[in-house]
């Protein structure tokens, strides 16, 4: 019993003062990941696009998390203005950022493209995880022990269809929701690999199954055609209930924020269970990685 309270002590000595961002942390998994977080005594900045939304959030979690010091800039993440306005914000009250945990994510019903004719599931989940880090860089390299942590969708498939990255050629719902977070994860082991031996860490986890406003908002037409009979049961396992699931899903981002564990430890993938696990195949090839790296580099106007 002792052991279990000494862990949770030097996690929550750990986490006490830590500047953490979460971004899409106004609901569901992001949300939970921000209360446990100041729970812990850390101090906690989401990211919304609407201001009544993300104040509620805000109030919410001081509330939850029994913590002050919890604030929200507001940004759309598919949009790289947006991105690049936040952290000039950031940078303009904070010295540093000990944790990035890039939380939020898109799912979207229909081909559709962003202000920069990016596509948006493309746009929310690889560029803006990618840019968030890269302009990050210097106030993550001004803290001790800084972390940047990514969210993995559930369903991986074994090959990258690199022909397709932005659906160019077809749109399939989830299947297109997929690509675009194996994408991620490819061009976020990357940024590891780069950013070895120095104190920042990037790694990725799937969080697991969660009712959240994405996965409710799901139609039978997001699915590939030959699942959409399973549609119902999908319904059943994601209807509300009450944030217990998206509680249960946040463990592994709160893990990855927290513990001392998996300092030092970089590229890596964990399940749902806090555990490691061999990265999915689709983001061990290294010449796809690096494609990957020179494309968001020249879709966010980046130096290499």
């Amino acid at each position: 019993m002792g052991g279990a309270a000494d862990s949770l002590n030097m996690t929550q000595q750990l986490m006490q003062d830590k500047i953490v961002l979460v971004t899409g942390a106004t609901g569901g998994i992001g949300k939970q990941t921000a209360i446990a977080l100041a729970r812990m005594g850390a101090q906690v900045i989401v990211t919304g696009r609407n201001p009544a939304t993300a104040s509620q959030a805000v109030t919410e979690i001081k509330r939850a998390g029994d913590n002050p010091n919890i604030e929200y800039f507001l940004a759309d993440v598919s949009n790289q203005a947006d991105l690049r306005a936040l952290v000039a914000q950031f940078k303009t009250k904070y010295e540093r950022l000990d944790v990035l945990i890039n939380n939020a994510a898109q799912a979207a019903p229909k081909r559709q493209l962003t202000p920069g004719g990016i596509e948006a599931n493309f746009a929310v989940n690889v560029i803006a995880p990618f840019l968030l880090t890269q302009l990050f860089l210097d106030s993550l390299q001004a803290a001790q022990d800084a972390r940047v942590i990514c969210l993995m969708g559930g369903d991986v498939p074994a090959k990258l269809d690199m022909d397709n990255l932005q659906a160019e050629r077809s749109f399939e719902g989830l299947v297109s929701y997929s690509q675009s977070k194996v994408a991620m994860l490819a061009v976020m082991c990357e940024f590891a690999q780069r950013m070895q031996n120095t104190n920042i860490t990037i790694n990725t986890c799937y969080p697991g199954h969660a009712s959240t406003n994405m996965t409710r908002s799901v139609t039978p037409e997001m699915l590939p055609r030959g699942m959409r009979w399973i549609f119902p049961v999908y319904k059943f396992l994601t209807r509300p209930d009450g944030d217990k699931s998206a509680a249960k899903a946040s463990q592994a981002s709160v893990y990855l924020a927290s513990s001392a564990e998996v300092r030092g430890i970089t590229g890596k993938y964990f399940n749902p269970k806090s555990k490691q696990v061999p990265l999915p195949q689709a983001a061990l090839d290294v010449t796809i990685r690096q494609q990957l790296w020179t494309i968001v580099h020249e879709l966010t106007h980046t130096p290499q």
